[in-house]
């Protein structure tokens, strides 16, 4: 019986405490907070395939990586704003200076994106992707 009891304590007062943290992050107390998980994540306009259609289309292969055989995964990470702008884009694992600096290029000319929300408000988001770069044989 007491084994009952002190775990209802424990969980009643994991659940307070859980509460508490929520009401604590609310989406409107810090307007400039960078969210790493939120309710609804951003999306580039018309979703993934576009998002992969947009790249596909938009990148320029450095000519020095070509000639080099340079080919890989830029991992890219920036924020996307409340107005979908993408800002604070840096290289998060980097293959070669050409290879990056074309990521980043690419996400900088990006066009705006759907902002995410937290608890139903947009809000600022940390975003990371991988833009990879592959060689025709």
């Amino acid at each position: 019986m007491m084994k009952k009891i002190l775990l209802i304590i424990c969980l009643s007062t994991f659940a307070m405490l859980a509460k508490a943290q929520v009401n604590d992050t609310s989406a409107n107390n810090d307007p400039n907070k960078v969210w790493i998980k939120v309710d609804r994540v951003p999306q580039f306009p018309g979703g993934f395939v576009h998002l992969m259609d947009y790249l596909t289309t938009n990148m320029k292969y450095p000519d020095e990586a070509k000639k080099n055989g340079i080919s890989g995964k830029v991992f890219v990470a920036f924020v996307v704003e409340k107005d979908g702008s993408l800002t604070d884009i840096k290289v998060i694992k980097s293959v070669s200076p050409e290879l990056d600096e074309e990521a980043v290029r690419l996400m900088k000319e990006s066009p705006k994106w759907q902002p995410g929300s937290a608890e139903g408000v947009p809000c600022r988001v940390r975003y990371s992707l991988p833009v990879n770069f592959e060689l025709s044989r």
